[in-house]
C-alpha cells in the first residue's frame, strides 16, 4: 500500500452532513485503508458502529469549526468525544485570543484539552487556521501548542481563506520539535497535492477527497 494512503484523516465535516454521509465515508475508509475519519461529534457513535472490529481511529472535532467558546467549554466538549469514542481529537486554537496577544490564555486553551487528551492516551492536534497568521505568527503558536502539549500541529479547518501550502507546512515543521507532528489540510484534493505536502514534511493529511486519490494511485481502475 502507497505510504500516502496511510497519512489519509478522511473528513467529512460539513454542516449538512447526513447519516448517510458519514456511513458512506466509513465504508471508503474501511476499503481503501485509511488511518481515520474525521467527523463532527454527534456522529462518533455512527462511526463506531460502523467502524467495529477495524483499526481505524474517529477523530473528532473539538471547538469546530471557530475555537471560539470558553477555554472550560471546549476541556468539557473534547472530555465528552472521549467518553463516546473518539480515538483523535482536532482542536481548534482560539485564533482571536492569539491576534490579540493572549498568549496565556491560548496556552491554557490547548492544554485543557491536550491533557484532557493525555489522560485518555489519544492524540491532540490543534488546528492553528494558518490563513489568518504571518509567518512570525505561525512560529509563535506552534512554539505555544507544543509547549501545551500537542501532539500535532494542523494548518486549517479548511472554511477559512487559503489552506495547507508547502511554504507553510515546512515552515511549521522547522518551529516544531521533533516529538510534534504536521497535519496539513485546507484544499487538497490531488494526488500531486497530497505528495507535495507529504514532501514538505506533513505526517497526517486531512481531506474529503480521500476517494479521488486512491483512485489517481489505481490509475483509475478499481481499488483492489
Amino acid at each position: 500500500m502507497d505510504s500516502i494512503i496511510k497519512k489519509i484523516d478522511h473528513t467529512f465535516l460539513k454542516p449538512n452532513a447526513t447519516e448517510e454521509d458519514i456511513r458512506r465515508i466509513c465504508g471508503e475508509a474501511k476499503r481503501f485503508g485509511f488511518t481515520a475519519v474525521a467527523v463532527n461529534p454527534c456522529w462518533i457513535s455512527c462511526c463506531k458502529k460502523e467502524l467495529a472490529g477495524t483499526d481505524i481511529i474517529i477523530d473528532a472535532t473539538v471547538g469546530f469549526p471557530l475555537g471560539q467558546m470558553l477555554k472550560e467549554s471546549k476541556a468539557a466538549e473534547c472530555t465528552d468525544v472521549i467518553r463516546e469514542g473518539a480515538g483523535e481529537v482536532d482542536m481548534v486554537m482560539n485564533v482571536g485570543k492569539f491576534l490579540s496577544g493572549d498568549f496565556d490564555y491560548v496556552y491554557e486553551d490547548i492544554k485543557g484539552v491536550a491533557g484532557c487528551c493525555h489522560s485518555s492516551g489519544i492524540q491532540c492536534k490543534v488546528i492553528l487556521e494558518t490563513c489568518f497568521l504571518t509567518d512570525e505568527q505561525i512560529v509563535r503558536a506552534c512554539g505555544i501548542a507544543e509547549k501545551a502539549g500537542a501532539d500535532y500541529v494542523k494548518t486549517s479547518t479548511g472554511l477559512n481563506g487559503s489552506g495547507a501550502t508547502a511554504e507553510i507546512i515546512r515552515l511549521m515543521r522547522k518551529s516544531c520539535g521533533p516529538s510534534v507532528k504536521i497535519k496539513a489540510a485546507g484544499g487538497i484534493r490531488t494526488l500531486a497535492q497530497a505528495r507535495i505536502m507529504e514532501e514538505a514534511g506533513a505526517d497526517r493529511i486531512g481531506t474529503s477527497a480521500g476517494t479521488a486519490i486512491a483512485a489517481e494511485l489505481a490509475g483509475g481502475a478499481d481499488w483492489p
